[in-house]
This record gives structure tokens, sequence and C-alpha cells, in this order.
């Protein structure tokens, strides 16, 4: 099967946040219109429904056009995601006043005070997971697909 393999690979990237953030959209939706929580779900969820897949998708075909130059497992390469979806995340929320920044914490949504150190380490554990997806599920549909190495 060698017709079309970077939209294939496209394709088998996709599936996997895709039913992800239905389940968050779904979680964000009960908790801010059953349970009365005040968060602002437009401004939440665009940005990862309209970029992450979208991004998944693109960095898939990267890596499937780099590999035999880079030699980056598949796993290190979607490690290297989260480098570029948090800036862009956190500038974002920044801009649409999510987000406020003190001398010691960010302040989430006027609600929630995150200390620096508990952002560095969720940032760790989002590097961790991002690996294990993209080692994982993503390497999997790219075998169901016919585009792994």
């Amino acid at each position: 099967m060698s017709t079309h393999p970077y939209l294939r690979a496209y394709m088998a990237a996709i599936a996997v946040p895709t039913p992800i953030l239905l389940v968050a959209l779904t979680v964000f939706g009960i908790v801010r219109f059953a349970c009365g929580v005040p968060v602002p779900l437009e401004r939440v969820m665009i940005f990862p429904m309209a970029i992450v897949p979208n991004l998944f998708g693109a960095w898939n075909m990267l890596h499937l056009a780099s590999r035999s130059r880079t030699h980056l497992p598949l796993g290190i390469h979607g490690a290297i995601l989260p480098f570029i979806l948090a800036p862009a995340g956190f500038f974002l929320a920044r801009a649409l006043g999510v987000l406020q920044m003190t001398g010691r914490s960010l302040i989430y949504f006027g609600l929630v005070e995150i200390p620096y150190a508990y952002v560095a380490l969720i940032f760790t554990f989002g590097v961790i997971v991002y690996y294990l997806i993209w080692k994982y599920l993503v390497g999997f549909f790219n075998r169901v697909v016919g585009v792994a190495e």
C-alpha cells in the first residue's frame, strides 16, 4: 500500500487525540453547565479542538518525511511536540485573559493557583505522556495504515 502515505500518516495520528478531546469536551460541559462552575468553555476548548488533532497529523507527516534522515524513534519525535504546544497554549491563554502570572504562580481562570514548581512537574509529566502516546497509540495506528517503519 504505497499510495498517499502522508494522508494515511495524517489520519493515523488524528485518530488518537480526537476521541480524547471529545471526552474532555463532555467533562467540561458537565462541569460548566450541570455543576455550575464558571469556566468559560469556549475559551478553554477552542484551541485544543482546533489545533491539537491537526498538529498531531502534521507532526506524524513530518516524522514520515524525515525519518530516513533523522532516524528519530516515533516516541521521541512525539515527545518534542509538547515543546510546541505548551508555549502556544500559554501565550493564547495569556492573550485571552484565562491565565495570569504572579511572582510565584500561575492563576488559572482566577480560580486555581498553580505554583511554578507544579507547572514544571505537570510539563514533565506531559512530555512523558506524549512519549507513550506516540510510541504506542500513534505507532499502532501507523502500523494499521501501513506507514510504520
